[in-house]
């Protein structure tokens, strides 16, 4: 199957398309398959429309020089493997302290970039980087390098420079780069003296409150890349297991994928069936996906997914389901709220929960479990039952959302919740029961109930302490009805 990687900072990205190893996929044990075998490479620079595109052999090239001018740059000492034009690819000159020429001698030169060549047959790519640009590109090889699922037989070889290159002094040493320099930056600045051997590489730890879609804010793939991570066209052809990406192209003649459909992938990693957690999990797909979708104009027709989900919530996966969900990824927030292996522990061997997705038309989303409910959800946590004091939460709850509630209703149905409250009464949960609950939650007062207590409206619920639950009623006349829970219906 085909397989894309991506590696985002807010400067620059790298997407990464390949194949699995026919002869490892026996071993497949883990929900991201390994990118063994790259068929193409793409570098998205913030300032350029168009990605520097090629394959295997001009990604390691940039690798290769990336490195080498990251290991000249901070010690000042001349590193030759970073202008090596001979017998690479890429290479780097500084222009000045703050401006770093990006020069491709490659295979065609891509609309929008600026060429000084008079080359007309093969002209070299000429792009000037700043400072920060160029660290962004040196923490995105880093990412790839910490993914030990994407080209494993690749490694960072960073050699010495010889002594006679040297001759910097200690204030050139001292300079201070104000970006962040990721493993191998500063791996290759101590290798340039040879103060310490190289660092064995490991994933960078997240920040924390770091969301993983924030280090992408300025960099969205034009619709054409970003519509790669996405199935065959036929859903029913070639099923493919949910993966970090799906397929996008035919393989090529000498490496034939093996397919693995999903319910046999899932002999090799539990699924989450049950409907108490799969309760809980869909609302945190739903919450991930909702705010992300911002351009909800210009659908056509229903683009249907299938996703893989983590036991913490995390999207692994996803799928195309009909035609026009595999055409039309680019306008929908999937390949932005994907999980980055670089912010989080791999994913191997855990459980997954399945979920169904749409993007309707009318420019509303719509999560379900991939195979329903086996038995009604309940909900998790421990409970206040003690009727007397159900009764007086029940009183102290429709006194406050009735204080709160104001305004004429637009909606014309009725407005089904569920609310949790603490011993105190405090809002502790609340959850959207019907769908035209999700569309008109803010002409109710829950969410800013909610949120002028934990800072935000999609914040986990409060599950550490008994609750009471009702369902709370917001018609469209007007009236309020809350009720203690019976369950969901």
């Amino acid at each position: 199957m085909n397989i894309q990687r991506k590696y985002s900072l807010p400067n620059c990205t790298l997407l990464l398309e390949g194949l699995s190893d026919v002869s490892r996929v026996a071993h497949f044990q883990e929900m991201r398959p390994e990118l063994s075998i790259l068929v193409n490479a793409e570098c998205y620079l913030s300032g350029y429309n168009q990605p520097l595109t090629g394959g295997r052999e001009f990604f390691e090239s940039l690798v290769r020089a990336v490195s080498g001018y990251a290991q000249e740059f901070l010690s000042s000492v001349p590193n030759p493997q970073a202008h090596n034009q001979e017998s690479e690819l890429v290479e780097f000159q500084k222009v000045d302290s703050n401006r770093h020429r990006l020069i491709i001698h490659s295979e065609g030169a891509p609309e929008g970039f600026e060429s000084h060549s008079n080359n007309s047959k093969r002209p070299p790519i000429e792009i000037d980087l700043n400072t920060v640009q160029l660290f962004d590109l040196v923490e995105a090889v880093d990412q790839f390098f910490a993914d030990t699922q994407t080209l494993p037989e690749l490694s960072l070889e960073l050699q010495p420079v010889t002594r006679r290159y040297g001759g910097a002094s200690q204030a050139l040493i001292r300079q201070a780069v104000p970006a962040a320099v990721g493993v191998s930056s500063l791996a290759v600045a101590a290798i340039a003296f040879n103060l310490i051997p190289p660092p064995q590489m490991r994933p960078p730890q997240p920040k924390p409150n770091e969301q993983t879609s924030s280090t992408i804010n300025n960099i969205t793939p034009p619709a054409s890349a970003a519509a790669t991570p996405i199935a065959a066209a036929t859903p029913i052809a070639a099923a493919t297991p949910i993966a970090a990406a799906t397929p996008t192209s035919k393989p090529t003649a000498n490496a034939k994928p093996a397919v693995k459909d999903l319910e046999a992938l899932l002999n090799t990693v539990p699924e989450i069936t049950d409907p108490s957690q799969l309760r809980a999990l869909n609302r945190q797909v739903y919450n991930q996906i909702h705010p992300a979708w911002t351009n909800r104009s210009g659908l056509q027709q229903d683009l249907i997914y299938r996703l893989g989900v983590a036991a913490d919530g995390a999207i692994i996966g996803y799928k195309a389901v009909n035609k026009e969900a595999n055409l039309g990824v680019g306008q929908t927030p999937l390949p932005n709220v994907l999980y980055n292996p670089a912010n989080r522990a791999p994913i191997s061997n855990e459980p997954i929960a399945q979920f169904r997705v749409v993007f309707n038309t009318q420019g509303v989303l719509e999560v379900s479990p991939w195979r329903g409910y086996a038995r009604t959800p309940e909900v998790v946590g421990a409970k206040i039952t003690d009727s007397n004091i159900v009764k007086g939460l029940n009183q102290k709850l429709y006194s406050t959302v009735r204080q709160t509630w104001s305004g004429t209703p637009t909606f014309t149905r009725d407005l089904k919740y569920r609310v949790a409250v603490n011993k105190d009464g405090v809002i502790a949960d609340y959850e959207p029961l019907n769908q035209v609950a999700f569309d008109y939650f803010r002409e109710t007062p829950l969410p800013k109930m909610f949120n002028a207590i934990y800072g935000s409206n999609v914040a986990a619920p409060n599950n550490k302490e008994p609750l009471a639950h009702f369902q709370v009623i917001f018609k469209p006349s007007g009236k309020l009805e809350v009720m203690p829970w019976q369950g969901y219906q």
